[in-house]
């Protein structure tokens, strides 16, 4: 849910950047300060899609662990 919305966030400011740098690249006036600060949002999205990857990562880690410990358990009784 989190990567969901740190990707919407990081559209919405990459669009801003467009908007953005369309009227400096035209030759026409730039835009007011607040479109600057929309495209700001596109390093917001970015740090909000990294976060929801290291959490649905770490909250995966404990899984993998139990399962790699069943199966050295079972590596070990066929061993014997």
């Amino acid at each position: 849910m989190l990567v969901r919305a740190g990707a919407v966030v990081f559209i919405i400011g990459a669009l801003g950047t467009l908007a953005t740098v369309a009227p400096l690249l035209l030759g026409s006036d730039p835009l007011p300060t607040a479109a600057y600060l929309v495209s700001m949002l596109m390093g917001v999205g970015f740090a909000l899609a990294l976060g929801g990857l290291l959490r649905t990562a770490l909250a995966q880690r404990p899984q993998a662990g139990q399962a790699g410990q069943a199966g050295q358990a079972a590596q070990a009784a066929s061993d014997r």
